[in-house]
């Protein structure tokens, strides 16, 4: 669903970086957690002028 690998997850929640909920060993996501992983890893568009510095 995410697209990343089952490693960034894992080093990502031992973090503490994203949210989630620890079972045991266990990692656990409800839809409200990757509603906020999609919205943290979001980022705005990079533009032609922007990427230049010429703005």
């Amino acid at each position: 669903m995410l697209k990343v690998p089952e490693s960034w997850l894992r080093k990502k929640a031992t973090q503490q970086a994203i949210p989630c909920t620890f079972i045991g060993k266990h990692l656990r996501f409800s839809a409200a957690d990757l509603v906020r992983i999609v919205q943290q890893g979001a980022r705005r568009p990079v533009t032609g002028r922007a990427a230049n510095g010429n703005e």
